[in-house]
């Protein structure tokens, strides 16, 4: 029987520490990846359906996420995971929180392998509520000393410094404009909704590292030009879903100043393949685009723990 897991036993059952382990895992154990599909709603009506799949073998499981968003409606995400011993269905969970979680998760793989060690001041451009997990997934990996929070609601960034100060014991505090949270800082984070850059080249220090999170359209992008070539490395989650969803990198090949060939897969730097950084002094950038693999990883990773705490509900169906 399957076990059905709410967003809540999600989130009793699923940690920070545990959702960026699952990732290694993931990546280093190698996968199989089908891009998200998106299909487009009737004539009359706003709206579109996801799904993505992946098989990650080192874990033992394969699986999809599938969601829909219908104007006016609510979002809801779920991860059905099947076993590679039986080929049964093994669990179907919600997945809001599970999917916050782990884009959050692969930031925190990204900035342990491509920032510098002694990083310790993260700028967070964008407060909703995935900006949360970002800094969590951050705090994961280093050692921070300040975060800085800008919003275009001073009042939601402020929320979410008292939310980090609380719940992550952290010096959080909020900064009137991108351009001052980003100076001097040693991760930069953008996790916005912005179709235009939020992120300018300019403004970056050497040795700067960005985890660019908030965008999975090709149209949008939240850094400029300047900033994507102001890197030295540049990793995806994965390229095949990179080269559809990528709004950052692909304005850029598309104007010619860059090619895909320098562009590596985080699995390529989890296994060793390829480095994270070359030196003190590079910037460099992690572009998320939050694949399946991700999803399958941290569910199976959840299931492990739901069971070992006694959470969830069988349902009569293999």
């Amino acid at each position: 029987m399957a076990l059905f897991l709410t967003d809540d036993e999600v989130g009793q059952a699923l940690g920070m520490e545990d959702a960026v382990a699952a990732l290694r895992e993931a990546f280093a154990g190698g996968y199989d990846l089908l891009p998200r599909w998106r299909g487009r709603a009737p004539e009359g009506t706003v709206g579109v359906y996801n799904v993505m799949a992946a098989s990650v073998p080192a874990m033992g499981y394969m699986g999809l996420k599938s969601y829909a968003w219908v104007k006016g409606g609510r979002v809801r995400f779920h991860v059905l995971l099947y076993s590679w011993t039986t080929g049964g269905l093994e669990a179907v969970l919600e997945a809001d929180r599970l999917g916050q979680v782990r884009t959050g998760a692969a930031s925190g793989v990204a900035t342990d392998l491509m920032a510098g060690p002694a990083a310790h001041v993260m700028a967070c451009i964008g407060a909703g509520h995935q900006a949360f997990y970002q800094i969590a997934a951050v705090a994961a990996v280093r050692k921070l000393s300040e975060v800085r929070i800008v919003s275009r609601r001073a009042e939601r960034a402020q929320a979410m410094a008292d939310r980090v100060a609380s719940s992550l014991g952290l010096s959080a505090r909020v900064v009137p404009s991108p351009q001052e949270a980003v100076a001097g800082a040693d991760i930069v984070t953008t996790i916005t909704s912005a179709s235009q850059p939020v992120l300018l080249g300019e403004w970056l220090s050497p040795g700067t590292h960005i985890n660019a999170a908030g965008s999975n359209v090709a149209t949008h992008r939240e850094l400029d030009e300047a900033a994507v070539l102001r890197a030295g490395r540049i990793v995806v989650d994965d390229r095949a879903e990179a080269a559809v969803e990528c709004g950052d990198i692909l304005a850029v090949i598309k104007a010619g100043r860059l090619a895909w060939d320098p562009v590596v897969n985080l699995a390529d730097v989890v296994s060793g393949r390829a480095l994270g950084r070359t030196s003190t002094d590079e910037i460099t950038l992690f572009e998320s685009q939050g694949i399946a693999v991700e999803d399958v990883a941290v569910a199976a990773r959840t299931l492990a723990n739901a069971r070992r705490l006694g959470l969830g509900k069988e349902l009569a169906i293999e």
